[in-house]
């Protein structure tokens, strides 16, 4: 196993350190130099903190004799990735009192099902609710009795604000403890085949219903490899999560010892100062994760929210690192939409743990960042503890499907799933690792619209004859909080498979599961901000170039006015969210309320 790093990789974690001196500083210098110490706490507030005990565990927890840890739950039964945590709390506990400890539930946080609320309104506040989690973990935690943490959370925005919540609690460790996906249902390539079917009127709603209700069937993740997943091997990758449990059935065998060796591990941690969050969430850490994204062919909504997790941690990052670590890190796996197999295929071929192991070898990741658990994460692909043989490590040459997961000498490509692209409409970024190398670069006319509902209307009416980029403008954070545009991904689909070349340009989002179809996305400045997007014309020729990183127009844009700014909605919820969206800062800086915008007064 290599012990030095890729030079490109040190290249960008040493700029990222040097830029981030000053904010690191500060973030470390802000947090307290140890948990609170209960024996200083007021009588009246410990009464009021052990009121539901029996007086053994008052006592207990009282005294400080033992670790008290806080557990910030996102549980609903809205998601069915979240649905088997309505019984964790009660296991942990159980955990937790035999090692000696005890846990409270501290709090609880939104969690919404980005599936539903997809071309919905709701969607709306899918990138604000990840702020919203992360002030909530914080009022939760608020009560400062605890010793460390136990983060329940898997999903799009609700890993990220949970991390970036208990961030701000950097002085106590903590942990996550994953659910794990469904099992494998109708697979994604046929619930692609009839979405796309259904976008032509080629099949009805019933047969689309059915063939929706067999991919997402049973509590547990969705299986395929879209933002929740991603969320899940990133964590792995930082040494917060039991190693390669991401993926782990939320049924199986090894639940039970996930969950246990979990708690055991954060309890332990609150006897180390050097295991505090603070201190494990470094440079070092968050390439990791990054570099784990990028082999993976990881979901694009990472290049907003893990900039945000930097934030939290007094780091400043951007678009152009995660353009370095992509050209560094070779592409390792086919997970659908980047191939045919889903997250269970991927942990039956070595999953997270094998695919850290491999990068490990090859000098992707530095194995020496420390984890929860007290060891190194080379330790953790290392040697296997028996109790944790299930989770041991599939070496390179021992991959079970190299259709799947792959060495890192015998990649699918020589780099990684994302990349940045600029020119004079902007900065953006895009996705290659599903799309062919015959579709990555687009050069047409272009037409543009103001949402996705228009796109599709546009295509009912069967208005797209040519090659064509579709540009969606006005939404960006500032807009209308940057919703997913996910409901394009079948018609444009239908198109490319029509023999046009198409490509989407807008400063929206598109959804984890991001697929075949050339997309530069997230687009800064914004169209609401008077970004160049704002000024581009139906008929304005544009280059979409993710082979040279090129993103541009030929039109004359300084002679032109930025079309108006739309009307933002206020109906369902969203008009609490307005000074949201004056404040906001750019996709490129986290999408975030809840950090100075760089050149901007506090």
């Amino acid at each position: 196993m290599s012990t030095i790093l890729h030079p490109a990789l040190l290249k960008v974690r040493d700029a990222i350190e040097a830029r981030s001196k000053s904010g690191r500083s500060s973030y470390l210098d802000s947090l307290p130099s140890a948990a609170q110490n209960r024996s200083a706490v007021g009588a009246a507030n410990l009464a009021h903190t052990t009121a539901v005990f029996e007086p053994p565990a008052k006592r207990v927890i009282a005294l400080h004799k033992a670790p008290h840890l806080g557990i910030i739950t996102a549980y609903n039964d809205m998601l069915s990735a979240h649905q088997p945590f309505a019984q964790y709390p009660a296991r942990i506990a159980e955990a937790a009192q035999a090692l000696g400890a005890t846990t409270q539930v501290a709090g609880g946080t939104p969690a919404m099902c980005d599936g539903v609320t997809q071309g919905r309104e709701g969607m709306e506040l899918s990138l604000f609710s990840r702020d919203v989690i992360a002030q909530a973990a914080c009022i939760g935690l608020s009560h400062n009795v605890f010793d460390g943490g136990v983060l329940l959370g898997v999903c799009d925005k609700i890993a990220p604000g949970l991390l970036m919540g208990a961030l701000a609690f950097g002085h106590l460790p903590f942990v996550f403890i994953p659910a794990g996906p469904m099992e494998t249902g109708l697979s994604n390539p046929e619930k692609a085949r009839i979405r796309q079917l259904a976008a032509e009127g080629k099949a009805g709603r019933d047969e689309l219903l059915q063939a929706e209700e067999r991919a997402y069937h049973s509590p547990g993740t969705c299986t395929f490899y879209g933002t929740a997943n991603s969320n899940q091997l990133m964590l792995d990758f930082m040494g917060l999560q039991f190693p390669g449990a991401a993926f782990e059935s939320p049924f199986g065998p090894q639940r039970d010892a996930v969950l246990n060796d979990s708690v055991r591990a954060v309890a332990s941690a609150t006897r180390n100062p050097t295991l505090a969050l603070g201190h494990l969430v470094n440079a070092a850490s968050l390439v990791n994760a990054l570099v784990g994204l990028m082999a993976s062919g990881g979901s694009t909504n990472h290049t907003i929210h893990w900039l945000a997790v930097a934030r939290a941690a007094g780091y400043t990052m951007d678009w152009t690192d995660l353009d370095a670590i992509s050209a560094a890190v070779p592409l390792l796996c086919r997970v659908y939409p980047n191939g045919v197999e889903d997250v269970n295929a991927f942990q039956a071929a070595g999953g997270t743990a094998g695919l850290l192991a491999t990068l490990m070898d090859g000098g992707y990741v530095d194995g020496t960042a420390m984890t929860v658990w007290g060891t190194s994460l080379a330790d953790t692909v290392g040697e296997v503890e028996p109790q944790r043989e299930i989770f041991s490590v599939r070496k390179p040459q021992a991959t079970r499907n190299p259709d799947v997961l792959r060495p890192w000498n015998q990649p699918f490509q020589p780099d990684g799933g994302i990349r940045l692209l600029t020119g004079n409409l902007g900065r953006a970024v895009c996705k290659v690792s599903a799309v062919k190398q015959n579709h990555r670069v687009v050069q047409a006319p272009c037409r543009v619209f103001n949402d996705q509902a228009q796109v599709i209307d546009a295509f009912k009416r069967d208005e797209f004859q040519s090659d064509v980029v579709v540009v969606v403008t006005h939404q960006g954070p500032r807009a209308n909080g940057m919703p997913e545009l996910h409901k394009l991904t079948p018609v444009l689909g239908v198109l490319l498979d029509r023999g046009l070349n198409v490509a989407l340009v807008t400063d929206g989002r598109m959804s984890g599961a991001s697929g075949k179809v050339l997309a530069a996305i997230h687009v800064c400045p914004e169209a609401d901000s008077g970004g160049p997007l704002s000024k581009l014309r139906d008929g304005d020729w544009v280059s979409v170039d993710a082979v040279s990183g090129v993103l541009n127009t030929d039109a004359d844009l300084d002679s032109r006015a930025s079309s108006p700014k739309q009307a933002q909605a206020v109906s369902l919820g969203r008009g609490y969210f307005q000074l949201w969206r004056q404040h906001v800062s750019t996709a490129e800086e986290g999408a975030s309320v809840l950090f100075e915008i760089p050149g901007e007064q506090p």
